[in-house]
């Protein structure tokens, strides 16, 4: 089997940090994080009950964020459900809950409570969080709530599964409970111990720091999206990881050095002139990712129209006419859809409920190969989903499990030329843009003096919020003058 060369590419500045992930060349996966923007996933709150709904069998809770976070009741009884794809059947057989208690006989207004967050706010929608605490490590996950050992799915030899098990319960305290994560596979007893010992040492820590708050709190903060990504992504699988940013850079040596030296060869400083996103072709798969139509090989083309309750996605023909009969060249462009979709998905981070419609199809045995190609193309997909039965109109309902916001909602915001039915650059996303453009222009400048035209939301922007400006001013030693222009849209601008 050819194994597929993965790269993880980090692009870092004092405004923003972007990571793409790339198989073979292509960006599959896309991750951003700003400093006024952090991600929460993984953040640990000391919160407040503020209401209980027993017509719900829920609660919210306040924890310190602009809307309160959302608590269901299967998020209070569960012990390992929400890990579920790392373990084994059997042993999640013998977790699942017949417990059925109701919500309002487990909690009760004003009552504090140690909270994880477990999926962003996205939308009008609060944070979804739990009650049953993890601790991600490099080779493990600790569960406080837990005394059970859980092995990962992607662990597929017998004997290694085995092994690790059995390390794991001689090392572990009775009363806690271990995921052995993927990157465990072949470490040693001593690597494991290690990481083992970190995690109960950051748990005693946040439980004392727990104890003299007073709710609502935040009681432990996740690293950062360029550490969180060394941890959790750089595998043995990926050949490389490229850093553009020096200090960073050693920032990540600094980790490896600590957590993951066996990989710290494969860790590298790029210096190049051209900026990193552009050297990897990333700018313009981002750029791509951002439009509501995208084109087959063939020249059918499918159509995604994102909202906040579900995703539609539309297959058409469009140019490709077929060779021999119709069926054939409708089967042929909704095998090709397939996996385009399933790429989109990705790339794109869509989740909740996605509904496809494919192309119809008379016949049931091109519906059958159309649905078993879905369900292939979606096994390499990490996010968990779920598919039903390909409908005869041709219409597929599916889910798939959503943590962060998806790539059109970290990069725009609702269009104010529209009363936000359609979607536009949103403003520091723009002004991104425009200093990596100037970091580019900069350094052949010969005169002193920039001026940049904008649209005045940009303007207005970036007199109040100087930083951005100072930092190029300061770095190439230029003077750059800001001017609005009326009649330009928000995403216009020129450098002169």
């Amino acid at each position: 089997m050819k194994t597929i060369k993965k790269e993880l590419v980090i692009n870092h500045n004092p405004f923003e940090t972007r990571i793409g992930l790339l198989e073979a060349g292509k960006l599959m996966e896309f991750y951003l994080e700003r400093p006024h923007d952090k991600g929460l996933t993984g953040n640990i709150y000391k919160g407040k009950i503020v209401r209980v709904l027993p017509g719900m069998q829920a609660a919210f809770v306040e924890i310190g964020l602009e809307r309160t976070a959302f608590l269901h009741v299967t998020d209070v009884q569960r012990d390992l459900k929400d890990v579920e794809d790392f373990f084994d059947k059997d042993d999640m057989a013998a977790e699942r809950a017949t417990d059925t208690s109701r919500i309002q006989d487990m909690l009760k207004a004003g009552q504090e409570i140690l909270v994880q967050v477990e999926k962003e706010p996205i939308g009008s929608k609060g944070a979804r969080i739990t009650s049953h605490i993890s601790l991600p490590g490099r080779h493990l996950v600790l569960m406080p709530a837990s005394h059970r050992i859980g092995i990962s799915r992607r662990i597929e030899s017998d004997k290694e599964r085995k092994r690790l098990r059995e390390m794991v319960a001689r090392l572990k305290p009775k009363e806690f409970g271990f995921i052995v994560r993927t990157a465990s596979e072949d470490m040693t007893m001593s690597e494991i111990k290690a990481d083992m010992d970190y995690l109960i040492k950051l748990w005693s820590n946040i439980q004392k720091k727990c104890e003299k708050q007073a709710a609502p709190a935040l009681s432990y903060e996740e690293p950062d999206l360029i550490l969180r990504t060394v941890r959790d992504l750089f595998t043995v699988d990926i050949n490389r990881l490229v850093i553009d940013s020096k200090t960073e850079f050693e920032r990540v040596a600094r980790f490896m050095d600590d957590f993951m030296p066996e990989l710290k060869d494969r860790v590298e400083h790029y210096d190049g002139r051209e900026p990193i996103f552009d050297v990897y072709g990333i700018e313009i798969e981002i750029a791509n990712a951002l439009e509501k139509k995208v084109w087959l090989k063939s020249g059918g083309f499918i159509v995604t129209d994102q909202m906040e309750a579900l995703t539609a996605i539309d297959v058409n023909t469009g140019k490709y006419v077929g060779k021999k009969s119709s069926e054939a060249t409708i089967l042929k462009t909704n095998l090709e859809a397939v996996h385009e979709i399933v790429y989109q998905l990705r790339l794109r981070n869509i989740g909740g409920i996605i509904v496809i419609d494919f192309i119809d199809m008379e016949r049931l045995s091109d519906r059958e190969k159309v649905y078993n190609a879905l369900k292939e193309a979606l096994k390499v997909d990490k996010a968990r989903t779920n598919i039903l039965k390909i409908s005869e109109l041709g219409i597929v309902e599916m889910t798939r499990k959503r943590v962060r916001s998806s790539i059109s909602q970290l990069l725009c915001e609702p269009c104010p030329y529209c009363d936000g039915n359609g979607l536009i650059r949103g403003r520091y996303t723009v002004i991104m843009e425009i200093y990596r453009e100037l970091l580019k222009e900069l350094p052949s400048w010969r005169k002193r003096k920039v001026l940049l035209y904008t649209n005045p939301a940009i303007s207005d922007y970036l007199s109040s919020n100087r930083s951005v400006l100072e930092h190029l001013e300061k770095s190439f030693k230029k003077r750059i003058q800001v001017k609005a222009i009326d009649l330009f849209h928000q995403e216009q601008y020129e450098i002169m």
